[in-house]
C-alpha cells in the first residue's frame, strides 16, 4: 500500500499542489510568528544581560503596573545603602546608577531620534568614560549639568556629533546641552530603537527629581558564587529592598518586553490559526473529490484482497505526505516571513542585533505538527468513505462515492447554530462579568454551525443568485447554475473559506465603524476645552508646558491630567490625577453627588458605575495603595455619571504627589477666554510648543480625528492580515474548479462535441465561481454583522456606544468577492477549453 499511495501522490501531484499550498501558507504564519518572536525575545535577553551587573539592589513596586513614566518615582534607593552594600564581604563594587525614563533627544532637523514607543533613557554616565555597559568611543564625559554623551546609534540618526548643541525633552526641565562624547552601548550599540543619554551624576539627579538612586549595581569578587553573594547583600539591607542576580536582574528587566511580545505572538498565531482553519476545507474538498475520481480504482484494490482499513491507510497515507511536505516548505516559508517582520523592524528603528534568526525545536515540531495534523483530519473523512465502496463496484462502468444525507448534517449544524446563538445571548444578557468572552463564544459556535449547514443553505442562495444567468446569458448561464448545484457539499466546502474571512472582515468592520463613530460623541459629550495638548506616543511630559500654556494670553485655564495606578481590594485601578481648580472648564461632569470640592483634603471622585459595583456613597473612606508602598485613606468626595474620557477614579495632583506619582503630565486641556480669538491663541500656544516636537497641540476635532486614525491604521493591519484567508481561498475556489474540470472531463468533451465554443465553456465556469464566491461572500457578511452588532452591544457601556455598519465598505467587499471569483476561474477555465475534444470523450 506504501508504494500504490506514493504513486498516486505522483501521479496527482497537480491536483495535490494548491491544497498543499494552504498547508504551506498556514504552516509558514504559523512558524514565522514563532521564529521571530523567539528572535526578538534572544535579542532583548541579550540586551538586558549585557546592562545587567553581578547583583542589582532595587526597590520593587508594591504591584505591578504599566502606567509609563511612574516607575522610576516610585522605585528610588537610598544613597547611604551604597555603603551598606559595598561593606558586604565578597563585594567588590557597589555603585549608585541613575536611569530616567522620558529622556528624548532632538535631532539636527528638530525631530525626535527615535522609534514611537521605545524609551528615552538616561544614565549618571561613569566617570571612568567605559565599564562593562558602556564604552567612550569619541570625545570625553561631561563634566558640568551643561554637556552630554549620547549613544552612536542615537547620533547618527539625529546627525549629531561633538561640540554640537543638542536638545533633550525631559520629565522635567527642558535641556539643552553640548555633546562632548559619543559612546557606543553593549558590544553591539543596540538597544531595541531607544535612545540613550549620560549626564553627570548631578544632572542626573536634577531630571530623577530625586537626591537617590534608581538602583544600587554590585560587582562581586572574583570567584565569588552569586547567588550565594545575592543572600548575604539580602540581609544586609531593609526588607523593602530586593537583591537580584545578574540572569534574576536579566529576567526582570525583559518581563515587560516578552509580555508585549506575547500579545504579539498571539495576535501573530490568531490569524495563523485563521489560515490553517481556512486552508482545512481546500484540504477536505481536494480530497473529497481526488478520492470521488478514483473510486473505480480504490474499488479494484478492494477486489483484490484490500481491506477497508488498508484502503484508508492508502488515503491518509497520501495525506501525510501532503502534510510532510506542506509543513516543509512551511517552515521554510516562515524563515521568510520572520526575516521580513525583523526587517520591517529594524526600518522604523528597533534594531535586533547581528545575531541570526532564532529556531527553536519547540518551532519545528509544531510547524509540522500543525501541519500533518491538519491535513490528515481533513483527509480522514474522504478517506473513510472511500473505504466503504463495495468491491463489486470495480466491474461496474459508473461508479459513486457513497454519500450520507444531509439530514445529520442539518440536524448537527442546527444544534451547534442554537448553541452558539444561546451563548451569545447570554453574554448580550451580562449573565457573566467577561460578557465578551460569551459573545466570542457563541460568535464561534454560530460559524461553526452556519459552515456544517452551509450546503443545505447553498441551494435556495445558488438559485437566487444565479436566478438572472438564464437572462443574461441563456444556456451557459442555466449549465454553471446547475454544475454549482450538482454538489452541495462541494459548493459550500469552497464558499466556506471565504466566508470565514469575509465574517471576520464584516465583524471588524463594524466595530471600527462604531469605535469611530462612538470616539466622535464621547469628545462632544465629555470635552469643553477647546484644545488639547498631547504626546502622539503617549509619552508623558514636562509640566513645564502645561504652565507656559497658562501663561499664554487668552488662555482662561489650562487642565493638567496625570496618570498612575493604585491598589483598591487588592485589585489594580488606572487613576487620574487632575487640576482641582479648572477640573469644571475642561469637562462636562454631573454629579449624582457631591461637587469637584470633593477632591480638597485627599478626596476621591467616582463615577456612578464604580460607586454601584462597590456601594460605596460621599463620606466613605477607601483604603488605596500606591506604587511605592505608600498607603493612604481617600474620602469619597463626589459621585459623577461616567464619563470615557475621565475613567473611574479622580484625585488632585496634590494628592497624587502624596502618593509618590510623579510630575509628568499626560494631557493637557486648555479653555480660552469668552472673547479670545480662537485662531489667535492656537498660534501664540503653538510658538510655544516649536522647542517641543513630541507634544502636540490638537481642537477637538483633531483630536477626534486622531484616535480614529490610530483605529483605521489597526484596522488596516487586520485587513491586511485577513487577506491571507482570502488568498487561501480563492486557491480553494481554483482548486475546486480545476478537479471539477478533471472529473467533468468527458461531459466536456461532449459539449464541445455538441457546439459549445471555448469562449461559452471559459464563461460557463467563470459564472460557476462567480455564484460559489458572492454565495460565501453574502453569507460571511451576513455573519460577520451579526457578530459586529454583538460585540457592539456587549461593550457599549465600555465606551462603544454608537453602532454603525459600514455599508458601502461591505458592499465593496462584496464586489470584490465577485472579482475574486472571475479571477479564480481564469487558470481552470483556459485549461479546460484546451482540452481535446476527442480524448476528452474517450475519458472514463
Amino acid at each position: 500500500m506504501w508504494k500504490a499511495s506514493l504513486r498516486n501522490v505522483l501521479a496527482h501531484r497537480l491536483r495535490l499542489l494548491l491544497s498543499g499550498l494552504a498547508v504551506v501558507l498556514g504552516v509558514a504564519f504559523v512558524a514565522g510568528s514563532l521564529i521571530f518572536t523567539s528572535t526578538i525575545s534572544a535579542a532583548f535577553d541579550k540586551l538586558f544581560d549585557e546592562i545587567s551587573a553581578d547583583v542589582t539592589v532595587s526597590r520593587a513596586t508594591a504591584f505591578d503596573s504599566n502606567v509609563p513614566g511612574q516607575q522610576n518615582g516610585a522605585t528610588t534607593v537610598p544613597r547611604d545603602l551604597v555603603g551598606t552594600i559595598a561593606a558586604v564581604p565578597g563585594v567588590e563594587k557597589a555603585e549608585g546608577q541613575i536611569t530616567v525614563e522620558g529622556v528624548r533627544v532632538v535631532g539636527s532637523d528638530g525631530k525626535l531620534v527615535g522609534v514611537g514607543g521605545a524609551p528615552g533613557l538616561a544614565i549618571n554616565y561613569p566617570e571612568e568614560g567605559s565599564d562593562d555597559t558602556v564604552t567612550l568611543l569619541r570625545g570625553r564625559v561631561p563634566s558640568n549639568g551643561d554637556e552630554v554623551v549620547i549613544d552612536s546609534v542615537s547620533a547618527d540618526k539625529g546627525g549629531l556629533d561633538i561640540d554640537d548643541r543638542v536638545r533633550l525633552l525631559t520629565p522635567g526641565p527642558e535641556i539643552e546641552a553640548t555633546i562632548v562624547g559619543i559612546f557606543k552601548f553593549g558590544d553591539t550599540g543596540n538597544l531595541g530603537g531607544a535612545t540613550l543619554t549620560g549626564f553627570t551624576e548631578q544632572r542626573a539627579h536634577e531630571i530623577l527629581g530625586s537626591d537617590d538612586y534608581t538602583e544600587i549595581t554590585v560587582d562581586a569578587a572574583s570567584g565569588q558564587n552569586l547567588d550565594a553573594l545575592r543572600d548575604e547583600i539580602q540581609k544586609a539591607i531593609p526588607s523593602e529592598y530586593i537583591a537580584r542576580t545578574k540572569s534574576e536582574q536579566a529576567d526582570e528587566n525583559a518581563s515587560d518586553v516578552k509580555e508585549a511580545l506575547s500579545f504579539l505572538n498571539i495576535f501573530l498565531l490568531i490569524f495563523a490559526f485563521i489560515a490553517v482553519f481556512v486552508g482545512s476545507f481546500i484540504i477536505l474538498n481536494t480530497f473529497t473529490m481526488l478520492v470521488a475520481q478514483r473510486t473505480r480504482e480504490l474499488a479494484l484494490l478492494r477486489a483484490l484482497g484490500a481491506s477497508r482499513r488498508q484502503v484508508t491507510q492508502s488515503v491518509m497515507i497520501e495525506a501525510a505526505v501532503v502534510g510532510i511536505v506542506g509543513s516543509t516548505l512551511g517552515l521554510l516559508s516562515g524563515l521568510g516571513i520572520a526575516s521580513l517582520l525583523r526587517w520591517l523592524f529594524e526600518k522604523i528603528g528597533i534594531e535586533l542585533g547581528s545575531q541570526g534568526l532564532v529556531i527553536k525545536a519547540s518551532t519545528v515540531l509544531t510547524a509540522y505538527v500543525v501541519g500533518i495534523a491538519v491535513t490528515m483530519i481533513a483527509a480522514y473523512f474522504p478517506a473513510r468513505r472511500a473505504a466503504k465502496v463495495p468491491p463489486v463496484a470495480a466491474m461496474s462502468d459508473h461508479v459513486a462515492m457513497p454519500e450520507r444525507s444531509l439530514r445529520v448534517r442539518a440536524l448537527i449544524g442546527v444544534v451547534l447554530f442554537a448553541l452558539g446563538v444561546l451563548v451569545l445571548g447570554l453574554g448580550l444578557a451580562g449573565v457573566s462579568d467577561q460578557p465578551a468572552a460569551l459573545v466570542g463564544v457563541g460568535a464561534f459556535g454560530v460559524l461553526v454551525g452556519v459552515t456544517v449547514i452551509s450546503p443545505i443553505l447553498s441551494m435556495p442562495f445558488v438559485r437566487a443568485l444565479g436566478a438572472p444567468y438564464p437572462r443574461l446569458w441563456g444556456t451557459i448561464g442555466r449549465m454553471s447554475v446547475a454544475n454549482a448545484l450538482r454538489n452541495p457539499r462541494r459548493t459550500a466546502a469552497t464558499a466556506s473559506a471565504l466566508m470565514i474571512g469575509l465574517a471576520l472582515i464584516g465583524t471588524f468592520g463594524v466595530m471600527a465603524a462604531s469605535i469611530n463613530a462612538s470616539v466622535g460623541k464621547v469628545v462632544d459629550k465629555s470635552l469643553r476645552a477647546e484644545f488639547i495638548l498631547l504626546d502622539e506616543s503617549y509619552t508623558p511630559f514636562s509640566p513645564q508646558i502645561a504652565e507656559r500654556a497658562r501663561e499664554t494670553e487668552g488662555v482662561k485655564s489650562v487642565t493638567q491630567m496625570r496618570m498612575t495606578a493604585v491598589q483598591i481590594k487588592g485589585s489594580t485601578k488606572s487613576i487620574a490625577a487632575i487640576s482641582a481648580d479648572s477640573i469644571g472648564d475642561a469637562f462636562a461632569l454631573d454629579f449624582q453627588d457631591g461637587d469637584p470640592g470633593g477632591l480638597a483634603d485627599r478626596g476621591v471622585l467616582i463615577d456612578d458605575n464604580v460607586a454601584e459595583d462597590n456601594d460605596w456613597k460621599v463620606g466613605d473612606t477607601i483604603g488605596v495603595t500606591w506604587l511605592n508602598g505608600t498607603q493612604m485613606d481617600l474620602r469619597v468626595g463626589g459621585i459623577y455619571e461616567r464619563n470615557d474620557m475621565l475613567g473611574g477614579y479622580l484625585v488632585s495632583l496634590d494628592t497624587a504627589a502624596e502618593g509618590g506619582t510623579r510630575p509628568v503630565d499626560f494631557f493637557a486641556f486648555i479653555n480660552t477666554d469668552d472673547d479670545a480669538d480662537l485662531q489667535a491663541v492656537r498660534e501664540r500656544l503653538e510658538e510655544g510648543l516649536q522647542n517641543n516636537p513630541a507634544v502636540e497641540l490638537k481642537d477637538q476635532e483633531e483630536y477626534t480625528d486622531s484616535v480614529r486614525a490610530q483605529v483605521n491604521q489597526l484596522l488596516g493591519l487586520i485587513y491586511g492580515m485577513l487577506a491571507l484567508a482570502v488568498i487561501i481561498a480563492v486557491l480553494g475556489i481554483i482548486n475546486t474548479l480545476a478537479l471539477s474540470v478533471t472529473e467533468r472531463t468527458r461531459e466536456i468533451g461532449l459539449l464541445r462535441a455538441i457546439g459549445m465554443s471555448r469562449r461559452q465553456l471559459r464563461r460557463m465556469i467563470r459564472l460557476e465561481s462567480v455564484v460559489m464566491a458572492i454565495f460565501g461572500a453574502i453569507l460571511g457578511l451576513i455573519v460577520g454583522i451579526g457578530f459586529g452588532v454583538s460585540l457592539q452591544q456587549t461593550l457599549a457601556d465600555e465606551g462603544i456606544s454608537e453602532l454603525r455598519v459600514p455599508g458601502v465598505q461591505l458592499i465593496v467587499f462584496l464586489v470584490i468577492a465577485g472579482l475574486v471569483g472571475v479571477l479564480a476561474a481564469v487558470w481552470p477555465a483556459r485549461r479546460a477549453a484546451k482540452l481535446d475534444i476527442l480524448k476528452a470523450i474517450a475519458t472514463h
